[in-house]
């Protein structure tokens, strides 16, 4: 099978804005369906890219977006917002995209989930509903499509939502009050990410696989946000807070801070997401060949350093 056109969708977020920048750079063409065609004039410039009008996420919008691809992407997903919002995006959609592409013949389907989702035993539902979504997914094999899915820790880069969330608190307050310190990440690179789409994409090896994306070393929660305050050059107190408090102050911000961009700094379900460590035992990055990059090894030139 021959992939020259590629469906992104989630195409202009974090992640999607430079899968896409590379698949271009690679010779593929891109479809980029997107509700707001006039914030990303960036894509609207790259060659070889199709910036696509999508009003809704009906069986006949994502017919309409597939036709004539090779294979589809799927990147969408959110950290915030209502259980329902959640179960729409990211256990329902999955399963109408394979049939969207059995629909419309296209064979390949590469899906982001997160490392930890599990549908039955996730304890959050972010956590649970991408692990539904997840297996929608790959349900679509007995329909002979070819799907493999990614499943990264917290994923850092230029612009991300992790490192540079924590500088802004950090430059804003002397303290932090800081929700389950002692929870574990394997931060991952943004770029090892976008080269594992890329490596599995023209690999039918990898169809039916599951890869685990995290980087080469783990950091407690406490850690990461000290470093950060070191990589911005501020000496701040990083206040450790117990569990009971950790549970209040995620639930106070929730109440309080819906109204921010992207949701409150930390919401409850965001709490219960950090009660599973967000590191990996299964290594995709090397089963594709790939060899992560550290946080030290990116993160400074970002800020500065």
């Amino acid at each position: 099978m021959k992939i020259e056109k590629i469906c992104v969708l989630g195409g202009t977020g974090f992640v999607g804005a430079h899968l896409v920048a590379r698949l271009v750079n690679l010779g593929y063409s891109v479809r980029v369906p997107t509700r707001r065609r006039e914030r990303h004039r960036n894509l609207l410039v790259m060659p070889q890219v199709e910036l696509c009008q999508l009003d809704d996420l009906s069986p006949q919008s994502l017919q309409s977006q597939l036709a004539g691809c090779d294979a589809v992407i799927n990147l969408i997903g959110i950290l915030n917002g209502t259980e329902a919002a959640f179960q729409k995006l990211h256990a329902e959609l999955p399963a109408e995209i394979v049939d969207a592409c059995q629909a419309v013949g296209v064979q390949r389907y590469l899906h982001m989930s997160a490392l930890n989702a599990d549908a039955e035993n996730g304890p959050s539902i972010y956590l649970r509903t991408k692990g539904a979504g997840e297996d929608a997914a790959h349900a679509g094999a007995a329909q002979g499509l070819l799907v493999s899915s990614f499943r990264p820790s917290v994923i850092f880069g230029p612009d991300d939502q992790f490192f540079n969330r924590f500088a802004t608190l950090l430059k804003a307050a002397p303290v932090l009050p800081l929700a389950c310190p002692e929870a574990r990440f394997a931060p991952v690179y943004l770029d090892d990410v976008v080269q594992a789409f890329v490596v599995a994409l023209e690999r039918p090896e990898t169809a039916g696989q599951r890869y685990d994306l995290y980087g080469p070393k783990v950091y407690t929660l406490r850690e990461l946000v000290q470093y950060t305050a070191q990589m911005i050059g501020r000496r701040r107190l990083v206040w450790g807070l117990s569990d009971k408090l950790s549970r209040l102050e995620a639930k106070v911000m929730e109440s309080t801070l819906r109204w921010l961009p992207g949701g409150p700094p930390l919401s409850f379900d965001n709490y219960q997401s950090m009660q599973v460590d967000s590191v990996g035992e299964s290594d995709g990055l090397a089963a594709l060949g790939i060899t992560p990059r550290s946080v030290e090894s990116v993160m400074p030139k970002y800020f500065g350093g």
